[in-house]
This record gives C-alpha cells, sequence and structure tokens, in this order.
C-alpha cells in the first residue's frame, strides 16, 4: 500500500507544480487584461476629433494614433491567446493526472484497499477526489478565461464602459485559483509530505 500512496505522491507533487505554473500565468494574464481595457477605454476619445485640440493641426495624427493603439490592443489579445494555451496546458496535465489516477484506483481488485487508510495517510479514493477537484476548477477557470477573452474582443470593437468594468471585476476578484483556496485538499491528502 505504501508504495501505492508514493504514486499518489508524485502525482499530486506534479499537480502542485501545474498549480505554481497556472498562478504565474494568471498574474501576467491581468496584467495584459489590464493594458487591453485601458486600451479600449482610450478608442473612443482617440475616435473623437475634439480631443486633439492643437494636435489637430498635425497631418494624420488621428489616424496614426488609432493605428498604434489599434496594432498594441492587436499585439496584446495575440499574448492573451497565447496565454491560454498554456493555461489550456495545465488543464490537459490535470486531467493526465485524473485519468492516471483512475487508472491506479481500477488496479485496486477490491474496496477495502481503496477506502484502506495508513495512519494518517489518505486513502485512494481521496487521493482521486482529490486530482478530479483540482481538475474540475481548472478546467471551469480556464472556459471562463476564453469566455472573456471573446467578450474582451468584442468590446474592442463596439467599446461599453459598464461592460469592460464588468469584465475587469471578474478577471481581478475571481474565480482566480490561488495555492492558498486549494491548500486543504494538499494538506488533507499528504500533510507534511507535499510541502
Amino acid at each position: 500500500m505504501e508504495a501505492v500512496i508514493r504514486k499518489w505522491q508524485q502525482k499530486f507533487r506534479k499537480a502542485k507544480e501545474e498549480m505554481n505554473k497556472w498562478e504565474a500565468l494568471q498574474v501576467g494574464w491581468v496584467s495584459r487584461f489590464s493594458k487591453a481595457s485601458s486600451i479600449i477605454q482610450r478608442l473612443e476619445a482617440i475616435q473623437n476629433p475634439g480631443s486633439y485640440g492643437a494636435l489637430r493641426c498635425v497631418k494624420g495624427i488621428e489616424d496614426a494614433l488609432l493605428q498604434k493603439q489599434m496594432d498594441q490592443l492587436e499585439t496584446t489579445l495575440l499574448s492573451m491567446r497565447n496565454d491560454l494555451e498554456e493555461f489550456r496546458g495545465c488543464v490537459l496535465t490535470f486531467e493526465k493526472l485524473r485519468r492516471e489516477g483512475s487508472q491506479l484506483l481500477k488496479m485496486e481488485q477490491t474496496k477495502r484497499r481503496i477506502e484502506e487508510r495508513i495512519g494518517v495517510k489518505p486513502c485512494i479514493a481521496d487521493c482521486l477526489k482529490g486530482l478530479s477537484l483540482l481538475y474540475e476548477m481548472h478546467q471551469s477557470e480556464y472556459h471562463l478565461k476564453m469566455s472573456i477573452l471573446s467578450a474582451l474582443s468584442c468590446l474592442a470593437l463596439k467599446p461599453s464602459p459598464g461592460d469592460l468594468v464588468a469584465l475587469q471585476y471578474l478577471v481581478v476578484d475571481q474565480p482566480n485559483i490561488l495555492n492558498n483556496e486549494v491548500q486543504h485538499i494538499f494538506d488533507v491528502i499528504f500533510a507534511e509530505d507535499i510541502k
């Protein structure tokens, strides 16, 4: 049974690594979202000829400035799409860990073995439940991030300050998955072993 628990510990160590990667990606995601939001908020003023005052005498400044901002927005949105691919890679890793955990569970012949505990160590069923929960949380967040990027792209074409503010709250407040929010999974599964 100890050998089986060690296999689970390896899976959770990999899950911990992926969560650290996710958290680092989240920081960049929020920063790029802020940058894109700022550009979108400026677009209305940039397209208003009255915003240029004395600068209107500079030929082509309105078009040049608008083009520069649109290029910056396109670059930022592309970076966010690249971030999404990395988030997707994390989700796929969690899915693989869960699938491998299911295979380990199937290798155990009896229900008694699946629910057997060695001291304070978790049973196999607890381990699979923890991996499944981590996968589901990250998959849900990934899908939400895809929706946010899609909505942000639409707002670039037709800005709506209220919608932009609502998206900002969503990105900054929740459902960011931070290590401390799911640390209890690791605490329950491995106590001091995973740290």
